[in-house]
This record gives structure tokens, C-alpha cells and sequence, in this order.
């Protein structure tokens, strides 16, 4: 805020898509709300996470001290919060996280007639798109336009919690994109990301209609966001005459920020060809060097920067390990102690952690640019009041008696006091007298907003009882207000409690339904096998191509065929899966299948029956409630989900069909970034020998695991869970497969060489 930020967003202990950042306590939190408003800056709290079930009451406890603190805003990914908040806390602005993978006009809109107020785009727009939807828009549009990248659409990536229930939409990323890789002989970084800078875009991204630009700045040093602060405060603040000089300026203090190698991303082009280059480490900072000896804990490199003790490096290994990072405590020349060391010199630092010759070292902070302690800066927030009721005045004077009419906290309180006979006053302006009295508002529990006085008569009220006045008037705008805030915080909060989902009796189906998702509509004749009731299939230009020669195939069974809309639909590609929902419809064909909230708007007004995919997510009760308020029937619930978890939504009573994919490909990562030196001709190759299959299609690459999940083999446990409808995705499954893979699930048989992913270790 010092460094000229408006506002700030930053995550608690629970729900922030930061897990493992130092994030705060409510009670830090709302000593931090305090100290932005006393500075007119506003924080926006990240509730970016994926909520489970039995997670609901802590985060309505959260929502509801959220709200009592004044917090200026929600980030969220999840419906479910977002339904919580609508229904029982409406004083927390709702904002929609990139998680949501908003990227087209559709989408915004969307979340426009949900009372979203501002829209966190996805970061894989150009800024021609971007304009378009501000220009189309009523929502406020949010972009990132610095620091880290996801190698995949946001919200949309699997990878670190296929590897081990560590989800990235759950906070708990162990970002596997950052790691070493081989593909057909050839090693590199192929999913590892450069840093998003785009401060030469800033005056295009104003002229756009964007209405905040966001700097990503978790788990980074307090350096490296006073820098990048400052930097782009410049740029916005320059006028058009000292831009060029703003900007050279700014891009001198973006060399101190110990980012990675910066590229505009998808802002300035759709084909980008430096976002991720193989050949550069994935660390953060600013390279010093490569481990050139090892003995005990002390470690040898030729830094190619200034090295201070004080400064915090991180060593990459070569593998596919994160690295490790520790602050600097000793610097060995020679054989000199010294307090700092000039640039090509050769170093050794004692490190606590054990490394290799050959591991990069990265400076990531210096002691150097940034002094203040982290304890420092506990003891300035502890320091920070609570923040206080914000109080709206109107004054008039009548036969000799001071009325006052008051709101705040969202009541209102009459008082009056007599004053007698009174003199005329010198001065006209009676509004600013009273504004200085009353806005002496001392130990109490508020601070004055506003103040009107229309026509009030120009006299002169004796001090002494103008402050007996103000002193008398807020004991019981206290008395009235303060107790009746903390009442209608109470009361919704035990409303929001009870308003939560309770378990139903397990019903077990008495015929349970299995529908197979393919890629071709030529396959469709699959529905005439045994075990198959229904089909998904991709809307695509491929099949509406192939639909004049299927239909008649088809006649009679359009109600057993579900047409599944893709997730990424940019702007450009609306018009064509409008007609296509509008030919499928006019051909008899009424469900759907939904990936995107923007398609909830593409199917507006259509007499159609909607299902949502796993993409949207329905991870608690709530958010199964908000798809069936927005016209879906059916869920599926999400892919990384674990047993428990799914078996309390299978037991929560709410009116929607609730489907489980028990066979498919997990795709680890979607994504627009090219993948330079990976064909999907071989499969790239981890350190520790898992395969992933490389696919392109369109302008999208699709990462997948050459290991097939499968919950086949425990078809009663979730028939016994309550569960009545099945999903089976055979889309990348070779067909002479297909029937093996039906009849392992029909008999309750493992499918040798799959993965459970989380059903039973767990998603954290």
C-alpha cells in the first residue's frame, strides 16, 4: 500500500488458493482491513478454494466475521461460497476468481446476473478480447498483468494432485509444471513458465475499459512486490508527456523484483513464443549460478550478482524436486569471511539443506532493499485498531432542540437534545462546525462518514454542551446500534448453519445408469451395447458434420445422447456453437452437458435439459444447489474428489442427480501455451518415469497421464454410497478396449495399471 497499491489481496489460514503461503488469522485480518481504510485502500480476501462438504460451517463462520470486519471483497472460485455469501452475508462484494476460467463475453455476463461485481479474467486473453468484453460489460474486469503464470488455464489443471492429492484448486499446488522433463532424448523445462510482465501494455489495458490491473505477489519477497508496485505506479500515474521516462524508470526498479525471464503472455499476441522455453530453469529469482563443489553443508558457486549475507537464495536441482530455499547466514571468499561478495566471485555459503553439483542457485530477496523484519511488521498490525462503524449524520435545529438522525451498521437511531435559546453565530458554515464536533468520535466503536446539515440556522451552541451533546449521542447510538449489528450478525450466521445441507437416507438405485462418453458420433452405435444407457458427445465441427448421416440412426434415442459443450470457447468461436446448439435442438436432440458457466448463457431460453461436467465444479452441497437454481438436473461430481467427500454429496438431499466417472483419462493440464521441443508423437517423461501423453487440437494442448484412472472396482462401494449413475469416458481409449473396460466395471474388477487418483488416499 506504501509503495502506491489501491488495494491488496491476500488469503486467511483456510481457503486461499495460497495454502502454503504465510497467510493470516482473522484477527490479523481484520487489523489489516483496519489499517487499508485508515490509508482509503481497500483488501480483497482469496476464498479461491474448492470447499468440502464438511469444510460448510467453518466457512460460514469465516463469511461472517468477514463481513463484521468490512472486508471490501470476496475472491471465489466456488459456487457454493458464493451462494453462501448471496443468501446470508450480502454485505461481502462477491468477485470472481481466474479460477472460474472466464474468458469469453458469455461468461461475463453470466456472472453479472449473479451479482458478481467485478470478473477476474483468464490470463490466456489478448487485449483485443479483453476490450471487446469491457466494452460489452457492465461488471467491473479484472486482469493480471504481472508475476507468476500457470502453464495451464487456471482452474482447469489436475497435475499436482494426480501425483498426490495436492490440488491446485484446493491451494496446495506442488507445482510439477516447474520440474525437469524428457522427451526422445532431449531434456528441459518444457512446462515451466516465464514471468508475465506486461508494463509496456498499461496505457492499452486503461484505454480498454480494464478497471483493475492485479499483481501476483503471494509467496513472493516483500522487495519483490515494493518493486513491482512501485514500478507500474509510475506508469499509471506518468502523463502521456514523461511516459517514456516513466517507463524506463519503472523497468529499472522491475530488475530488483528477482522475478523470472518476463514475457507479455497472451496479452500482446494469441501465439505467444516465450512464454515457456525448455532450456531456462523454472525457479524464481535471479540466476547466480551452477553448484560447483559440495563438501559437508557448505556449497561453492561463481555468483553472478552482488551476494549479502541477509539475502535468501533458492538451489533448483536438476530433478524434478522443488527446490529449497534459506537465507544466506555466512559468505566465504578465499578464504576470507566477508559480509558481501562482488559479482563473478567464487562463493561458498553453508546451507541446511543437502543439494548437488550441477543444482542452479537463484538469489530470490535481499537483505540489502528491504529491512523491515517480519516480526516488525506483526507488531505495526497488532498495533492497528479494529476497524469502527462507519456513521451517516443529518442534523436540524427546531424549537430549541438538537435532532440527530443517524445510520450505521446498517440501523438507524433518532436522538434529541434540547439547547434553549441561542445566540446567533458569526460564522455561516454550521455543517463544518458540527462536522469538526462530531467527527471527535474518540473511544467509540465508530467514525464519522458523512455529516448533512440543510438549513441549519447560523447560532452559536456553547461548546461545553455541543460536546455533552456528541458525547450523549454516541453512548446510545451504541446502546442502539452496536448491540443490534452484533444481533444481525448472530442471527445470520445461525440462519446461514442452519440453511447447510443435511444428509439424507442412502438410497441405493434399483437399476444404476451407465453413460459413455466418445469422441465420434460415427461410434454412437456403442448405446446398442449391453451396460450402455446413455452416450456423451463432444459438440464439435467434426460430428455436426457427421450428424446429417447419423440421424436417422438415432431416431427414437435422442433422449439417451448428451451433447457436451467444450470449456474454452473464446469470443471468436460463439457463433458457431450457437448454431450448433440451435441445429442439435431443431434435430430432436434436447440434453447438454455443461463445462463453463458461459454456456449456462449460450442455452439460455432453449427448452433443453442441462447437466454440468466435472469442469464445474461440485465439490459441497451448496454449489449442487446453485447448479439446480441455474436449470441443471444433473451434476457430475469432481474428478480429484475423494470417498468421503463424495459419499456425504451422495447423501446430501438435494434435488439433483448425482453422476461419478469411474473410467477415463485425467487431463493434468489444458493449455493455449505451445509446448516447444514436445510432439505427440512420444510421451514426455519425468525424472521419476512418469509418462504423459502431449496432444494438440485447435489452438488448446491437453497434457494427459498415459495412466488411466479407474474406480471400476469399487462399483458396489458406490452403489452402498448411494450412488445411481455412472460415467465412463472411453474417448481415449483404443476400441478394442472398450468392451473390457465395460465388462471390468459391470463385474466390479480393478483394470490393471490405473489409478485410483484421490478416491481413497484423499484430496487435501
Amino acid at each position: 500500500m506504501e509503495k502506491g497499491a489501491d488495494a491488496v489481496y491476500t488469503g486467511l489460514r483456510e481457503f486461499s488458493a495460497r495454502a502454503k503461503a504465510k497467510n493470516f488469522s482473522l484477527s490479523q485480518m481484520e487489523r489489516m482491513v483496519a489499517y487499508a481504510h485508515s490509508l482509503n485502500r481497500r483488501v480483497y480476501i482469496t476464498l479461491n478454494t474448492l470447499v468440502k462438504e464438511d469444510e460448510l460451517p467453518r466457512l460460514v463462520e469465516t463469511l461472517s466475521a468477514l463481513e463484521a470486519m468490512g472486508a471490501d471483497g470476496v475472491i471465489l472460485q466456488d459456487l457454493g461460497v458464493a451462494r453462501l455469501i448471496r443468501d446470508h452475508f450480502p454485505g461481502l462484494p462477491r468477485h470472481a476468481s481466474t479460477q472460474m476460467t472466464i474468458h469469453n463475453l458469455p461468461g461475463v455476463r453470466m456472472l453479472e446476473d449473479l451479482g458478481f461485481e467485478r470478473v477476474v479474467l483468464a490470463r490466456e486473453l489478448h487485449i483485443d478480447d479483453i476490450r471487446h468484453i469491457c466494452r460489452e460489460s457492465t461488471a467491473e474486469i479484472e486482469c493480471f498483468i504481472h508475476g507468476a503464470l500457470c502453464f495451464a488455464i487456471s482452474g482447469q489443471c489436475y497435475f499436482s494432485s494426480f501425483l498426490g492429492g495436492h490440488s491446485g484448486n484446493r491451494g496446495r499446488c506442488a507445482q510439477p509444471c516447474r520440474r525437469h522433463y524428457r522427451h526422445r532424448g532431449k531434456e528441459g523445462y518444457f512446462f515451466s513458465t516465464n514471468d508475465l510482465s506486461a508494463i509496456d501494455l498499461i496505457p492499452e489495458m486503461a484505454a480498454a475499459g480494464v478497471a483493475s490491473l492485479k499483481i501476483e505477489g503471494r509467496m513472493k519477497s516483500a522487495e519483490y512486490v515494493a518493486s513491482v508496485v512501485e514500478a507500474y505506479r509510475l506508469i499509471l500515474d506518468a502523463p502521456e508527456r514523461k511516459r517514456a521516462d516513466a517507463a524506463a524508470q519503472a523497468k529499472e526498479l522491475l530488475k530488483l523484483s528477482f522475478g523470472r525471464v518476463p514475457t507479455k503472455g497472451f496479452l500482446a499476441s494469441r501465439t505467444p513464443g516465450d512464454i515457456a522455453i525448455p532450456t531456462l530453469r523454472g525457479a524464481t529469482g535471479r540466476f547466480l549460478g551452477e553448484i560447483k563443489a559440495i563438501r559437508g553443508d557448505r556449497i561453492t558457486f561463481e555468483t553472478k550478482d552482488r551476494l549479502f549475507v541477509g539475502d535468501r537464495v533458492r538451489v533448483q536441482p536438476r530433478s524434478d524436486m522443488a527446490g529449497k530455499a534459506f537465507t544466506v547466514k555466512e559468505i566465504v571468499v578465499g578464504k576470507e569471511r566477508v559480509k558481501s561478495a562482488k559479482e563473478r566471485s567464487l562463493v561458498t555459503v553453508t546451507t541446511p539443506f543437502a543439494f548437488k553439483v550441477g543444482d542452479a542457485v537463484f538469489k530470490v530477496s535481499s537483505e540489502t532493499a528491504f529491512t523491515m523484519s517480519e516480526n516488525a511488521c506483526l507488531k505495526r498490525l497488532e498495533a492497528v485498531k479494529p476497524g469502527k462503524i462507519p456513521c451517516d449524520l443529518a442534523l436540524s435545529l427546531q424549537d430549541g432542540t438538537l435532532r440527530i438522525a443517524a445510520r450505521a451498521g446498517g440501523a438507524s437511531c433518532d436522538a434529541a437534545f434540547p439547547l434553549g435559546d441561542l445566540e446567533p453565530s458569526r460564522t455561516a458554515d454550521m455543517a463544518g462546525v458540527l462536522n469538526a464536533q462530531f467527527s471527535r468520535t474518540g473511544d467509540t466503536p465508530f467514525e464519522l462518514r458523512s455529516l448533512e446539515a440543510p438549513g441549519f440556522p447560523a447560532v452559536l451552541i456553547p461548546s461545553a454542551r455541543l460536546k455533552e451533546v456528541r458525547r450523549e449521542f454516541y453512548r446510545q447510538l451504541g446502546e442502539q446500534v452496536v448491540a443490534g449489528v452484533a444481533k444481525r450478525r448472530a442471527e445470520a450466521r445461525r440462519r446461514a448453519l442452519a440453511a447447510l445441507v443435511q444428509p439424507g437416507p442412502v438410497r441405493r438405485a434399483a437399476r444404476p445408469e451407465v453413460t459413455v462418453r466418445i469422441e465420434q458420433l460415427r461410434d454412437v452405435a456403442i448405446l446398442r451395447q449391453p451396460g450402455v444407457d446413455a452416450v456423451i458427445l463432444p459438440v464439435s465441427r467434426a460430428n455436426l458434420h457427421q450428424l446429417p448421416q447419423s440421424t436417422r440412426k438415432l431416431r427414437g434415442d435422442e433422449g439417451r445422447v448428451t451433447w457436451h459443450i467444450p470449456f474454452i470457447i473464446f469470443d471468436a468461436d460463439i457463433p458457431f456453437y450457437t448454431e450448433a446448439i440451435s441445429t442439435l435442438v431443431e434435430q430432436g436432440f434436447r440434453r447438454f452437458e455443461l463445462a463453463n458457466l458461459s454456456h449456462l448463457a449460450m442455452l439460455k431460453g432453449r427448452d433443453v435439459e442441462i447437466s454440468t461436467d466435472f469442469r464445474l465444479f461440485s465439490v459441497n452441497s451448496q454449489a449442487l444447489l446453485s447448479w439446480r437454481e441455474l436449470g441443471a438436473t444433473a451434476a457430475t461430481l469432481y474428478i480429484e474428489d475423494d470417498a468421503g467427500n463424495m459419499a456425504a454429496l451422495l447423501a446430501a438431499d438435494v434435488p439433483v442427480r448425482r453422476s461419478v466417472l469411474v473410467y477415463g483419462a485425467v487431463p493434468a493440464m489444458t493449455t493455449r501455451i505451445d509446448i516447444k521441443g514436445a510432439k505427440g508423437d512420444a510421451p514426455v517423461v519425468s525424472d521419476r518415469g512418469d509418462e504423459y501423453e502431449v496432444a494438440v487440437r485447435g489452438d488448446l494442448t491437453t497434457i494427459t497421464p498415459t495412466t488411466r484412472f479407474s474406480l471400476t472396482h469399487f462399483r458396489s462401494r458406490l452403489l452402498e454410497m448411494g450412488c445411481g449413475s455412472f460415467v465412463i469416458d472411453l474417448s481415449q481409449a483404443p476400441r478394442e478396449q472398450w468392451r473390457p473396460i465395460l465388462d471390468a466395471f459391470a463385474r466390479g474388477d480393478r483394470i490393471p495399471g490405473t489409478s485410483e487418483f484421490n478416491f481413497t488416499t484423499g484430496l487435501v
